[in-house]
């Protein structure tokens, strides 16, 4: 980490103490709110929305402690560390109580775009308060009739002789649109001027306080923006998805008119890679959970007949092969999340443009993978906590079954699964050719060889991670044979390609721990906990990375009896 230029002076022992202070804050302060905010949710009264109890005061407490700053620029009064610090924080944050970390979450969101976007002027009013968490943000994308087809949009922006705008329009599902944590909100609108163009060339992006800044920088009017209504959803139930009228609100335009869709992006890419880290978090949360639970309860005699009495669930066969899966999925998920936050900090900092244009075209592969597979094995492992609790996992005294519900939003939002896979398929393989994806394959291949110098375990892996991979280069070869003459073919393989790669990924950096793992282990380094990584490492090669094969079969010779199906 104190190789990334700029973090020459970070040290591990530093990040772990900042991230052990986080969690004892949330073990604290933020978890406990979980449930009871699960039960009664966000209220809405003629315009206004009340949090659960407890909200506003931890939300304060993580405002005056720094959370918010942790991974932006100094220069807005933000601490600067790397995006993989940042990363670790967004999982702990959310394994405590997902409904609560929504709302820094979007924030992070329009600061990325305001960094994009912001003139120096706009920069210095907002982002030092967004930066502090003093002020939050939040994304106006969906509008009643268009969800992920943004070229529906209809919000209109009339241009003042002032240089604003007038907003008027009505947004839908707007996460934390209005809420009482703090002093104002700052809303990224997505609107058409009178004169743009048809589709999604004609959107650009404004900026709409909640309450107008003054050139002081202080509060001033009540802007034209109102909640009313929030959603009645089946998760995160305490986060106030919200409807928004403009009724002429005042707005500023960011950046060039009708460009707001690329500058939109930045915080779409930010949102997407936090939502991926969501999934992992609540992964971690429904393990920890299960296990804890599967180490108490006691149901029914050894299957190999050890013992006459019943036993605790956790030595069942079964149980333990549901808990190694919920471990080694969240583990991979981790690991691919952490491995992409890398790539992230050296598009930004690495010292030739060389260097940061290829780490941008990996951390660009990499985001739909963590977003994509990392919120549909979240699903996964939550449902598989409800099913190591049996009976009990589907009452909701346990909390099984919010993990569950609250996890079920994650492959939906900022973009579904399938708006990932096309983008995995359309920008970042049919685009370049497919050498972003043969650049990773050559380093997958590398570590192989490393690999097959190592242990017994490490040689079983390499071979896994072989099979792995070249699945992953059949379907490359596939999409690109196929993409530009018979597109339907090519996407109907989205998802298992999206989720191919993904397994490999993972995949690829839990070899890699285990690598690390056993090379500590040798030097005698934390025993039970390198013994930990290497079990979770192998059983992903044994049960997770050969089904790649089956994701492979699924896009090379699965598009006819898709596409020629009567529905």
């Amino acid at each position: 980490m104190s190789s990334l230029p700029g973090h020459d002076a970070l040290e591990l022992g530093d990040v772990a103490a900042i991230l052990e202070e986080l969690g004892r804050f949330c073990v604290e302060e933020i978890a406990p709110l979980n449930a009871p905010g699960d039960r009664v949710g966000s209220q809405f009264d003629a315009g206004r929305v009340t949090l659960p109890a407890g909200f506003k005061e931890a939300y304060a407490q993580f405002v005056d402690m720094g959370w918010q700053s942790l991974q932006h620029p100094e220069e807005f009064g933000g601490q600067g560390l790397p995006r993989s610090v940042g990363a670790a924080a967004t999982e702990i944050l959310n394994a405590a109580n997902m409904s609560f970390a929504l709302c820094p979450l979007l924030t992070d969101g329009a600061i990325e775009a305001l960094l994009t976007a912001g003139s120096d002027a706009t920069k210095a009013s907002y982002l030092a308060n967004l930066v502090s968490g003093k002020w939050t943000g939040t994304m106006n994308l969906t509008e009643p009739q268009a969800g992920s087809d943004l070229a529906l949009l209809r919000t209109r922006a009339d241009p003042q002789d002032d240089g604003t705008y007038r907003i008027t329009g009505t947004k839908i599902f707007i996460t934390y649109g209005e809420h009482e944590l703090s002093e104002n909100t700052i809303h990224l609108v997505l609107a058409r001027t009178p004169d743009a163009p048809v589709g999604v060339k004609g959107i650009s992006l404004f900026l709409v306080p909640k309450f107008l800044v003054t050139a002081e920088g202080a509060l001033g009017d009540r802007n034209a923006v109102h909640c009313v209504s929030i959603e009645h959803k089946l998760g995160i139930t305490a986060s106030p998805t919200a409807v928004l009228d403009y009724e002429g609100a005042t707005g500023f335009l960011l950046g060039a008119e009708n460009s707001g869709l690329e500058y939109m992006f930045e915080m779409m890419n930010a949102a997407r890679f936090a939502v991926g880290l969501q999934g992992v978090a609540l992964g971690e949360r429904a393990y920890q959970q299960a296990l804890a639970f599967a180490k108490e309860r006691v149901q029914s005699r050894p299957v190999d007949g050890s013992s006459r009495e019943a036993v605790a669930i956790i030595n069942h066969p079964d149980v333990r092969r549901m808990l190694m899966r919920m471990r080694a999925l969240t583990e991979g998920g981790r690991a691919l999340s952490a491995f992409a936050a890398g790539w992230q900090d050296l598009a930004r900092h690495a010292e030739t443009a060389g260097d940061r244009a290829e780490a941008t075209a990996f951390s660009e592969f990499l985001i739909p993978l963590v977003k994509g597979f990392c919120t549909e094995n979240g699903v996964e492992i939550a449902s598989t906590g409800v099913q190591i609790h049996g009976g009990m996992g589907f009452i909701e005294e346990t909390g099984a079954a919010q993990h569950y519900r609250d996890a079920r939003i994650l492959p939906i939002y900022e973009g579904t699964t399938a708006i990932q896979a096309n983008d995995l398929i359309g920008r970042k393989t049919l685009r370049d050719g497919g050498e972003t994806a043969l650049r990773f394959a050559a380093l997958i291949e590398q570590t192989e060889q490393e690999l097959l110098r190592g242990s017994t375990t490490a040689q079983t892996m390499a071979a896994r991670l072989s099979g792995a991979r070249e699945a992953f280069l059949s379907a490359v070869s596939y999409v690109l044979q196929v993409g530009k003459q018979d597109a339907n073919a090519a996407f109907a393989g989205g998802v298992p390609y999206l989720m191919l790669a993904g397994n490999l990924m993972a995949g690829w950096q839990l070899a890699r721990s285990l690598l690390v793992a056993e090379a500590a282990l040798a030097r005698g380094e934390d025993p039970a906990f390198m013994t930990a990584k290497i079990a979770t490492a192998r059983f992903y090669g044994d049960h997770i990375l050969p089904e790649t094969a089956v994701q492979r079969d699924r896009i090379v010779e699965g598009a006819d009896s898709l596409l020629s199906a009567v529905l």
